[in-house]
């Protein structure tokens, strides 16, 4: 099966929401009563000497290319380098964590991410990554819960992501008993809808079912009305860590 889609890799790929910048790495100023107070891990940072906080966003920045292009062991090499100079930061632990993912060590990715959301709480990229780390270790209750929460934070103009984020929500219903709840929410949206929640939806129910026709059909009208890949791969994605769909990898089957 796929490593599970996480949020760091929208940038590069699929949806438009990237990790968060070192929230710390701007240069030291003296901040008003109107700015937010900073976090110890962040003013741990600005008492850095200048070189070494520019240091670190190079490191930084480089891991996070380097990851874009699936060059993991090389990240991680970078990555060692940036937590040498710093080791309280959240973008590290963060991109650490999406680093285990594809080596498919979930425990040390949740690991990774737990650490991180302790430094940066209520990150709304970090949530989204501990959540994919539960959905794909059929975590179903636990992934609900979070996916909920992460879902009202959303900002409204991003339906691409909340629309997928209620997606893998429909998905965790079917598993923890809640089938009328979702099966409403699969009528939520209809086909006028710019997502392809509408199709998705309708597919996973027809797989709920067993009618593997009915799913393959919602299926390919939603690849002739969304014919670029880079908007149904997360959807995809969705459905084999699922087990709906069995991984071009090859090493795991649909349920």
């Amino acid at each position: 099966m796929k490593p599970a889609t996480l949020i760091f890799l929208f940038c590069a790929s699929h949806l438009a929401v990237a990790q968060e910048a070192p929230a710390a790495a701007a240069p030291a100023a003296e901040t008003s009563p109107d700015q937010p107070k900073l976090a110890e891990n962040q003013k741990a940072f600005l008492n850095l000497p200048e070189e070494r906080r520019k240091e670190f966003i190079k490191h930084l920045e480089e891991a996070t290319r380097l990851f874009q292009q699936k060059r993991v062991f090389e990240t991680l090499g970078e990555l060692d380098k940036a937590d040498a100079i710093f080791d309280q930061s959240a973008e590290i632990l963060n991109l650490r964590g999406s680093c285990h993912v594809e080596f498919r060590a979930f425990d040390k990715a949740l690991e990774a991410f737990r650490k991180a959301i302790e430094l940066s709480p209520n990150n709304p990229s970090i949530e989204f990554n501990i959540g994919e780390v539960l959905f794909v270790t059929k975590m179903w209750q636990e992934a609900h819960d979070l996916f909920s929460k992460i879902l009202k934070d959303i900002p409204e103009a991003n339906t691409a992501l909340s629309r997928l984020v209620e997606f893998k929500i429909l998905l965790c219903k079917l598993k923890i008993d809640q089938k009328d709840e979702a099966m409403i929410l699969a009528e939520k949206y209809d086909f006028l809808d710019d997502s392809p929640f509408h199709y998705y939806g309708k597919a996973a129910l027809a797989y709920e079912a067993k009618d593997l026709l009915k799913a393959e059909e919602w299926l390919a009208v939603a690849a002739r009305i969304f014919q670029d890949p880079n908007i149904l791969a997360p959807w995809q994605d969705t459905l084999v860590e699922y087990g709906y769909i069995k991984s071009f990898y090859g090493d795991d089957a649909a349920e």
